[in-house]
């Protein structure tokens, strides 16, 4: 007699996506390259968090502390990773985050990143306070991006970059609420990397020496300022020093941006809305009153109030007091594609990927994003497997073992 398991027909293992060098095995590899390639200062900022750093650890130790659920005999053959975010197609649960100065850390870099999250089929947001201008990447792409908005003390200059973002087509916008004063960065400060820079002393002039590399990509690229608000500094057309346009950036942040202000902003905005920086239920749930269609949960990667709420401690009840009212994004501290799957367990749609892609940008430039992207998508189709879970969408708090 022939066992009905003979008969029956089995599709074919999905394979493991490769990586680009096995070498850099995961992103704390690339980390640890990225650091030996990029000037001391910008790699501190991309690395740092504020005060004693005790939110940029909690981070990385509450996402550490969760564990997953092993499951076996489940069938996870066949896998599907992608998603919808803000009814974007998406080929994982994923986006790469809104990051000040790319363009710095690597010439070009936004472009580059802009170019990997592409190819790679995951959405990409564009930073105010980027290097390459809105105009510049959408030259340089042909899926839609996401912008993130800093509100500025001047609300002309916020109506003008909505208006440039719309229309460059970018299919959402992204307003960071959580940086109504910037909090101090020791390790900026010494850096001298701040908001008024003061990067030309000794020790930083050594360590640009011994990074030629660097330094000839950035002699080489045409875009050295901040190209989204260069243009928008007092003194007439043309060139202004980086100086002088930092320091305009920092009269710019506005303490007295409120409530108003955000319903302000949704009624210049014509399409999909995100708000950034949200770790309090009460917060979100007024977020989505003035008309957010997601929000991300964050503390800005650690870089603000120092002693807040890990991000992912603060998700499930921030899922919990939306659901059903808008995607929850979540954003900090996510290194692996286990993270991504923990985050999605506790409640997100999504997550964020902040310094991990940066690290392969430092590091490698668009190969090194691509390189990043790849990993986390191997450690999170592997997790998802192991997990007993076969799709994406079928990710729920089941996941996690509480026990």
């Amino acid at each position: 007699m022939t066992d009905d398991l003979d008969n029956r027909s089995t599709p074919a293992p999905t394979a493991v996506p490769p990586v680009l060098d096995h070498r850099l095995a995961n992103i704390e590899d690339l980390r640890r390259l990225a650091e030996r390639a990029t000037p001391r200062p910008f790699f501190g900022y991309l690395d740092s968090g504020s005060f004693e750093e005790l939110t940029l650890r909690a981070n990385r130790r509450d996402l550490d502390a969760l564990t997953l659920r092993q499951r076996v005999l489940a069938g996870v053959g066949m896998r599907e990773l992608s998603t919808t975010l803000l009814g974007q197609t998406s080929s994982l649960p994923v986006a790469i985050a809104p990051t000040g100065l790319a363009g710095l850390i690597r010439a070009d870099g936004e472009l580059h990143l802009a170019r990997a999250a592409e190819a790679a089929g995951v959405p990409f947001t564009l930073s105010t306070v980027s290097i390459c201008s809105i105009e510049d990447v959408r030259a340089a792409t042909r899926q839609p991006f996401w912008f993130q908005l800093y509100v500025m003390r001047d609300r002309g200059v916020v109506r003008s970059l909505i208006e440039r973002a719309w229309a460059a087509q970018c299919s959402a916008l992204m307003v960071t609420v959580d940086l109504a004063v910037q909090a101090p960065r020791l390790r900026d400060e010494r850096n001298g990397m701040t908001l008024r820079p003061q990067l030309l002393n000794l020790p930083n002039v050594i360590d640009f020496i011994r990074k030629p590399g660097w330094i000839v990509r950035r002699l080489r690229s045409p875009r050295r300022n901040f190209g989204n608000l260069e243009r928008y500094v007092p003194g007439g057309p043309g060139k202004k020093p980086v100086p002088l346009v930092s320091a305009w950036i920092a009269d710019q942040l506005d303490p007295t941006m409120s409530w108003a202000d955000l319903d302000w902003i949704r009624s210049q905005w014509p399409g999909k809305l995100i708000v950034k920086g949200l770790l309090d239920a009460d917060d979100a749930r007024r977020a989505v009153q003035a008309g957010a269609d997601a929000i991300v949960v964050s503390n800005h990667g650690g870089r603000q109030l120092d002693g807040a709420l890990s991000s992912i401690r603060a998700l499930p009840r921030v899922a919990q007091a939306v659901a059903g009212e808008a995607e929850v994004l979540f954003d900090g501290g996510v290194r692996s594609g286990a993270d991504v799957l923990k985050a999605l367990a506790s409640g997100a749609r999504g997550a964020l990927l902040g310094r991990a892609p940066l690290y392969g940008l430092a590091a490698l430039g668009e190969p090194g994003v691509a390189h990043a992207l790849a990993l986390i998508r191997r450690e999170y189709d592997v997790s998802l497997a192991l997990a007993g879970v076969r799709r994406t969408v079928d990710v729920g708090p089941e996941v996690l073992d509480v026990a």
